[in-house]
């Protein structure tokens, strides 16, 4: 009974707002079953919902990651699935919950919002509040930055989407560029192969795991998660953006772009029967957005141009095949040279996403 209120929270406190996008809660309550989610294997998530004369104020989960204690040689508890009333008071008893948790963990710091890790869902949104989100990113009010801040949070990292106009040309400059560098080092740009999936899948673990491994922050999944993640975005896979660049018959980077299955599930209310499924085999007809959620280069090969060349190899492939709009989501702040190359590309600056600390004295 607890765990479909803590699951049902966000259905009631956004029934008044038209930009976000209910999951299917299915896969909400699976999120949080360890049968059904393997980040659970080297995780713990310890859910708290807040009442308020008998009804349901807010809920919070603390998220304790051995893995990525274990990656970062740090002590931390994150909080994720924040969810409150405009209430200073509602906010503080649940990030209080999550400290004295945190405290009796033996934790130097609480950190998030993450739902439950930076590899799903993370950062609040701090603006952009009147556009709907993309896959697998989040959307809250305008008032949860005051509240956090407000109980002694701060900044510790922004994350950055980037929005694309995909019926504009790819600047002439950058397609350019691009040749240059496939003819240069003789590149061969394959989409993914269906017959060779487990193959392909191996080969985009590992290209992300060593072009990620240096980012703040970064805890490689393992590969019960990246097989779950494969099977939860098979259905909605276009294997035409999903691409590998190879030197010499060796994939050493690869580009993940998805159709945007939010703008499907708006229309779902959060079920797939009997109704949201007519919705999902429609989907072909309903989305016109994709969004990149993976541009990953071999550090041994990071300097010599793969960076823009994918990207607008994943922009003119979204751009023919239909698409008007796409995202590229997310990056990290400081991270200068995917950011130019974003905006070589014709990227603009959207939503901003922000990761939150609180050390513990």
């Amino acid at each position: 009974r607890l765990v479909k209120a803590f699951v049902e929270c966000p259905y009631r406190r956004y029934q008044d707002y038209p930009h976000w996008v209910p999951p299917l809660r299915r896969d909400e309550l699976r999120r949080l079953s360890p049968r059904h989610n393997p980040f659970l294997e080297h995780a713990t998530i310890t859910p708290w919902l807040a009442r308020s004369d008998g009804r349901v104020a807010g809920r919070i989960a603390a998220i304790d990651d051995r893995l990525h204690d274990d990656t970062h040689h740090e002590r931390v508890t994150w909080f994720g699935f924040f969810e409150a009333d405009d209430d200073p008071a509602t906010t503080r008893a649940l990030l209080g919950a999550v400290e004295a948790h945190a405290r009796r963990r033996g934790s130097a710091l609480v950190r998030g919002p993450a739902n439950p890790s930076l590899n799903e869902s993370a950062g609040l949104l701090i603006n952009c509040f009147d556009e709907a989100p993309y896959l697998l990113m989040p959307y809250n009010p305008p008032e949860y930055q005051a509240l956090i801040e407000g109980a002694g949070y701060r900044k510790i990292k922004d994350l950055l989407a980037w929005s694309v106009d995909l019926r504009v040309p790819l600047p002439a400059r950058v397609a350019r560029i691009a040749e240059r560098v496939r003819a240069r080092h003789h590149l061969v740009i394959r989409p993914l192969d269906l017959k060779a999936f487990d193959r392909d899948l191996a080969c985009m673990q590992h290209i992300y795991r060593e072009a990620w491994h240096d980012n703040w922050g970064f805890v490689p999944p393992t590969d019960a998660e990246i097989r779950q993640l494969a099977r939860d975005l098979g259905p909605v896979l276009d294997p035409n953006l999903v691409l590998f660049a190879e030197i010499g018959g060796k994939p050493v980077a690869c580009a993940v772009t998805l159709p945007n299955i939010n703008q499907v599930l708006k229309r779902m209310n959060g079920r797939l029967l009997p109704f949201g499924l007519i919705h999902f085999l429609r989907r072909k007809s309903i989305v016109d957005q994709v969004r990149l959620v993976l541009l990953g280069v071999l550090p041994e090969v990071r300097r010599i141009g793969l960076y823009p060349l994918l990207a607008a190899e994943s922009y003119q492939r979204a751009a023919a095949t239909g698409y008007t709009d796409g995202e590229m989501s997310w990056t990290l702040e400081d991270n200068e040279v995917i950011n130019a190359g974003i905006e070589a590309v014709g990227g603009r600056r959207s939503k901003t996403y922000r990761l939150y600390e609180k050390p513990l004295g």
